[in-house]
C-alpha cells in the first residue's frame, strides 16, 4: 500500500510510546526493577494492547510500563536509538519523534534536561547510523499539570535548536487549552512549530482552541473536528493537516468501528492528510500496517494513499529547501 517510490515519512509517532517489551523486560533486568511479569511473554499483554481498551486514559496506561524502567539516561539514550532503529526498518525516509520529558523522568526522579539531551544524543546517533532524516517534538504532558508543564517546557528550551515543535499530549478533556496559553507563546518566541493533540478526548471546541489559542500548525488525531464542517472548511482554507493514527482511534476508544474513521472526510474537504503510528510498540503495528487499513478496511484508494504520502512532506516540520530534497525522491 505505501510507495516506496514516493517519500515515506512518520509525524506522529511518540518515542516514549514506542519502547518494545523486549526493552522494557531487558531494562528492568539491568536495573534490578519488579514489573508485574514473571517472563517477557508475560509482559507483553500488559505493555501492549490486545485489541481495544476502554478510552485514552486506559490506553496510556499501556505506555507507562516503557517508561517505569527509564532507570537513568543511559537508557533513555538507549530507546531513542532503538527507535531511529526501527523508523530504519519500517523504510522512513523522514521521521518526526515526540516525547514528554517529564513523562519519561519521573519514575526516577531523573533531571529533565538530562533526559532531553539523552534523547538528543540518541536521535542523533541513530540517524547518522541509519541513515533516516529525524527532527524532534517536545510534548507537554497536560494530565499532569500547567506547573509541571512549564518545569518540561523550560528542559526542552535548554536544547531549543535541537527541538523543532511543541505538542500537547494527555488528559484532553481534564485540561483544556486555556490552561497552557503562556507555554505556547514561549514555544511559538523561540520558532518552534505547533502540533496538539485535539478532538481525540473532547468534541470540535477543542481543536478550535488547539488552533486559535495555542497557534497549531498541525492536529494530532482531530477526529472530532468532522462535527464541525465550518471547522473542517477552516482548517483547508489554512492547511492546518491532520495526523491520522487509525489503529490508535480505535484502540483508545475515540471510534468504535475503524471502518468509520474520518479520514475519508478529511479529504473531501481539502484538508492535508497524514497517516501516522502514534505508539507503534504498544499498539503493536508499523506504518505499513495502518497504510493497509487505511485501504483496505477505511476504503481510502491507492490514488489518496499517494496524496497521503506527498501530504506528509507538505506536513513536515521542515523548510523548503528541507522539503524539496525529501520530494526529489519522487522524481
Amino acid at each position: 500500500m505505501i510507495n516506496y517510490a514516493l517519500p515515506v515519512v512518520d509525524l506522529h509517532r511518540h518515542l516514549d510510546g514506542n519502547i518494545h517489551p523486549k526493552t522494557i523486560w531487558a531494562l528492568a533486568q539491568e536495573h534490578h526493577l519488579e514489573l508485574p511479569a514473571d517472563s517477557l511473554e508475560a509482559l507483553i499483554p500488559l505493555a501492549q494492547v490486545q485489541g481495544q481498551t476502554s478510552d485514552l486514559m486506559d490506553f496510556l496506561q499501556k505506555l507507562d510500563y516503557g517508561v517505569s524502567v527509564l532507570a537513568d539516561v543511559d537508557a533513555c539514550h538507549r530507546v531513542a536509538h532503538e527507535n531511529m532503529r526501527d523508523a530504519a526498518e519500517a523504510k522512513l525516509d523522514y521521521v518526526e519523534l515526540r516525547f514528554s520529558p517529564y513523562y519519561m523522568a519521573h519514575t526516577h526522579d531523573l533531571p529533565m534536561a538530562d533526559v532531553v539531551a539523552a534523547v538528543v544524543d540518541g536521535v542523533r546517533a541513530g540517524s547518522r547510523e541509519f541513515g533516516v532524516k529525524a527532527n524532534l517534538i517536545g510534548i507537554l504532558s497536560r494530565t499532569f499539570g500547567a506547573d509541571i508543564c512549564m518545569q518540561e517546557l523550560q528542559a526542552l528550551l535548554t536544547h531549543q535548536d535541537k527541538i523543532k515543535a511543541l505538542d500537547l499530549a494527555g488528559d484532553e478533556l481534564g485540561y483544556p487549552a486555556e490552561l497552557f496559553l503562556e507555554h505556547f507563546k514561549q514555544a511559538r518566541d523561540a520558532g518552534w512549530f505547533i502540533t496538539i493533540h485535539a478532538g481525540e478526548a473532547d468534541g470540535p471546541q477543542s481543536v478550535w482552541n488547539a488552533i486559535e489559542k495555542l497557534g497549531a500548525n498541525r492536529i494530532g488525531h482531530g477526529v472530532a473536528a468532522t462535527q464541525d464542517p465550518k471547522l473542517m472548511d477552516y482548517m483547508a482554507r489554512h492547511e492546518i493537516s491532520v495526523e491520522s493514527c487509525p489503529t490508535s482511534n480505535y484502540q483508545t476508544a475515540t471510534i468504535d468501528d475503524i471502518k468509520k474513521h474520518p479520514m475519508p472526510t478529511f479529504l473531501e474537504h481539502g484538508i492535508n492528510v497524514t497517516l501516522a503510528t502514534d505508539d507503534p510498540a504498544v499498539s503493536n503495528i508499523d506504518l505499513e500496517n495502518e497504510y493497509r487499513v487505511a485501504h483496505e478496511v477505511i476504503g481510502i484508494s491507492q490514488r489518496q494513499l499517494e496524496q497521503i504520502q506527498l501530504g506528509g512532506v507538505k506536513a513536515a516540520f521542515l523548510s523548503e529547501a528541507e522539503k524539496q530534497q525529501l520530494a526529489e525522491k519522487a522524481l
